[in-house]
C-alpha cells in the first residue's frame, strides 16, 4: 500500500496548504478568526481527506473521502476569490493559488475515476 504522503496530489496539495498560510499572514487581524481561519481549515481539509481516504479497506470509502478532498478544495477556490475582491490577497496571488489549486482539482478528480473504477 503506497503511503499518502508518497501520492503526488497530496503532495501537490500540502504545497497548497503551505502557500494558503504564508499569503493569510498578511490578512487584517479582524480575519484571523473569520476568513483566515476558514480559509486554513479548508484547505488543510483538502490534504487530510486524501491522507485519511488512502487507509480506508474499500475503494468506495476511498472515493469518498477524495470527493470530500473535491467539497473542500471548492471552498478554498470560492474563499480566495473572496479574498481577492476584498483585495487582502493581491491578484498575482491570487492568480498563483487559483492555479494551483485549479492543478490540485484535476489530480484529485483522476484519482478519484481511477479508484472508483472497476477492477
Amino acid at each position: 500500500m503506497q503511503r499518502f504522503t508518497e501520492l503526488a496530489v497530496w503532495q501537490r496539495g500540502h504545497l497548497l496548504v503551505v502557500e494558503i498560510y504564508r499569503a493569510t499572514e498578511s490578512f487584517p487581524r479582524g480575519e484571523l478568526f473569520g476568513l483566515v481561519s476558514q480559509l486554513r481549515r479548508a484547505a488543510v481539509s483538502v490534504t487530510a481527506n486524501i491522507a485519511e481516504g488512502s487507509k480506508r479497506r474499500s475503494s468506495r470509502d476511498y472515493a469518498h473521502m477524495l470527493n470530500l478532498a473535491e467539497g473542500s478544495l471548492a471552498e478554498v477556490e470560492c474563499l480566495l476569490m473572496l479574498s481577492r475582491d476584498l483585495a487582502f490577497l493581491p491578484v498575482d496571488r491570487y492568480d498563483r493559488l487559483a492555479a494551483a489549486a485549479t492543478e490540485v482539482a484535476a489530480m484529485l478528480s483522476g484519482l478519484r475515476k481511477k479508484v472508483e473504477a472497476p477492477k
